[in-house]
């Protein structure tokens, strides 16, 4: 027997799509409150101390963080290379506005505190704002696009055309989505602050992440209407072989109201997403509000979680439909790389997983503790 057959086809493609749930949710997890936090950076923070406080309460983990970021893309290259070609190619320029205000980050750590010039380090503050902001946003509005649908299509050879645009992803609800990612981290943003900082800026932070975790709420509950109401979701109109070939154009595939909402009713214990995305910010809401940071960390890390599981345990299989040719759309039965891919990916995240993990873990570990004025101004290393 060969050693790959040892799991199915089928178990794998379920396996890989777990996995990259894991991957993205750790990534919104882990990194969320470092751009949570760059995008409060302004607001929080008054004077350079405090503005370097905040700086120095992600600089040394941020880099760790955004691991999660790169295991997501690999895994989505290898594991799914369809949806990688055709997400990679069709959001390139949202992708390009990612990256570019990714890489202020570790620019602004550099360079912020080089010069003693207030306007210099105010200019940095800002551009560190706009690495924060900005990836969340276009984040979230490019998970509102694929709720919605994305205009690519195939022809036979399963070749890709995209035929949309950076601005037609602007649409509204794709902006009400990257609302919700906005409000989410901003919340889990402050709720990291409030575990790390003392004095005023906590004080600001547990405002502006009350406020936050609000506003979540009510847009999360909002996207959630509009979805079931006001947009058409994706279901299979005939047989499926979840073992079969990676060719999505054997399949029949139908848009259809509140199809999105199926698999709740099918499986009952996916309500727990959106359960635990509302409970998780009823939680950090009370933790902000009575300075209790365990609780609104462990609380926003929850809401984080089912925020983002809610709409893949709702597409499942589909992962990136296809609004102008629904037959084309991309799903976990015929989008994955070979059975043997997937098994060899398989054994390779069980080993180096774990050990992510753990070197996390220890990180976290050595830099626990608060930042304070004398961390800042006492002599050692900070940004």
């Amino acid at each position: 027997m060969v050693l790959h057959d040892l799991i199915s086809y089928e178990v794998l493609r379920v396996i890989w799509w777990l996995l990259l749930g894991v991957l993205l949710i750790g990534f919104a997890i882990m990194d969320g409150f470092d751009l949570g936090t760059a995008t409060l950076l302004p607001f929080v923070a008054k004077g350079d101390t405090e503005r370097r406080i905040v700086v120095n309460t992600v600089g040394p983990v941020w880099e760790g963080n955004q691991v999660w970021l790169i295991l997501g893309g690999g895994a989505i290259f290898a594991a799914w290379p369809a949806i990688y070609a055709v997400s990679f190619s069709g959001f390139y320029l949202a992708m390009f506005a990612i990256l570019f205000a990714l890489i202020l980050r570790p620019v602004g750590f550099k360079y912020r505190s080089k010069r003693e010039s207030a306007t210099w380090r105010n200019t940095w503050d800002w551009l560190l704002f706009i690495g924060g902001f900005v990836p969340t946003l276009i984040f979230g509005v490019a998970l509102g696009n694929v709720l919605q649908g994305v205009p690519f299509r195939l022809d036979d050879d399963l070749r890709i055309f995209y035929d949309g645009s950076f601005f037609g992803l602007l649409n509204p609800f794709a902006l009400l989505a990257g609302l919700v990612c906005v409000a989410m981290l901003v919340m889990h943003g402050a709720a990291y602050l409030s575990t790390k900082t003392e004095g005023p800026i906590n004080d600001r932070a547990r405002a502006y992440g009350s406020v936050s975790a609000l506003a979540l709420i009510v847009l999360f509950a909002l996207a959630g209407v509009w979805l079931y109401y006001g947009i058409d979701g994706y279901a299979y109109t005939g047989a499926v072989d979840a073992a079969g070939p990676s060719n999505p154009l054997l399949n029949d595939v139908a848009r259809e109201q509140g199809a999105w909402f199926v698999n709740y009713g099918r499986y009952p214990w996916m309500m727990l997403a959106p359960a635990l995305g509302f409970l998780g910010a009823i939680g950090a809401f009370i933790g902000l509000k009575g300075s209790k940071p365990a609780l609104a960390m462990l609380s926003s890390s929850a809401a984080v979680f089912g925020v983002v599981a809610t709409p893949g345990v709702a597409m499942f299989p589909f992962i990136l439909p296809s609004s102008e040719q629904p037959a084309a759309s991309l799903t976990a039965w015929d989008s994955s790389s070979s059975h043997l891919t997937l098994f060899i990916m398989l054994v390779c995240a069980v080993i180096f997983v774990p050990i992510i993990l753990a070197y996390t873990s220890w990180v976290f570990h050595i830099m626990w503790g608060k930042v304070t004025d004398k961390d800042i101004n006492g002599g050692g290393h900070a940004y």
